[in-house]
């Protein structure tokens, strides 16, 4: 027996405290009885649980890694018919939803799963789960710059957290620099954005780890099944 909203965050329906919402609201019926307690306990696999008219049953939990190519969205579906991370996952039968985004244009690390409680937890800002790229800019930024990263960059949305920025390869018959970044939010398009703000443009970006998980030597394009042991990682990475 589990508290409500921890069953439907489970789900994936949404998170814990949007979840604690709906029961509020009195969108959620348990065994035909509408519930507006938050504390009601259920067993998804044996009681009958509606949220919205949609029925919720006990589902396999399913945690995936996926090294996510340049040019592919996030979506679920995309007005534009172009490719989406679903065509990518023809063995998967569960539907799982991707843990925060990569861009049309960037590439690299994507975890996705159903287990709503665990996107939660890696995407919530108070956890500080860590998140680093590889990003190669025109120019190569002079030290002060990257200096900045770790104070805080300020953008239109506010000033950003302290992020981790080193060289990792600099380039200069391109006069290109790859930097190695580690930010610990995830603010739309962050990076590009952070430098943007320095004058310099990202000409690539490439996700290599989450958390403690790599994408080490995975494909692009293709996915595999997370370990037992990446999974335990994952729950107890960052800031409790």
């Amino acid at each position: 027996m589990e508290r409500l909203q921890k069953i439907l965050a489970q789900a994936g329906i949404a998170s814990r405290r949007k979840c604690e919402e709906l029961i509020v609201a009195g969108k959620v019926t348990l065994n035909g009885e509408v519930v507006t307690e938050l504390g009601t306990k259920a067993d998804p696999t044996v009681d009958e649980i509606i949220v919205n008219g949609r029925s919720i049953a006990a589902e396999k939990k399913v945690y995936i890694m996926f090294n996510k190519p340049k040019g592919v969205i996030t979506s679920a579906s995309d007005p534009e018919g172009r490719k989406i991370v679903g065509d990518y996952l023809k063995g998967v039968r569960e539907r799982v939803y991707p843990v925060g985004r990569l861009d049309y244009d960037s590439e690299g690390l994507l975890i996705l799963t159903n287990d709503g409680e665990l996107a939660n937890r890696l995407t919530h800002p108070r956890h500080h789960v860590p998140k680093t790229y590889h990003v190669t800019v025109e120019g190569v930024p002079h030290g002060t710059a990257l200096e900045k990263f770790r104070q805080g960059i300020q953008l239109e949305d506010g000033m950003t957290q302290p992020a981790e920025a080193d060289y990792y390869d600099i380039d200069t018959e391109k006069k290109q620099a790859t930097i190695r970044v580690t930010i610990h939010e995830g603010r739309n398009r962050q990076i590009r954005r952070m430098f943007e703000a320095l004058s310099h443009k990202v000409i690539r970006l490439k996700r290599i780890s989450f958390g403690e998980l790599l994408v080490g030597n995975l494909k692009r394009g293709l996915y595999r099944h997370l370990t037992k042991e990446e999974i335990d990682k994952l729950k107890s990475s960052g800031k409790a």
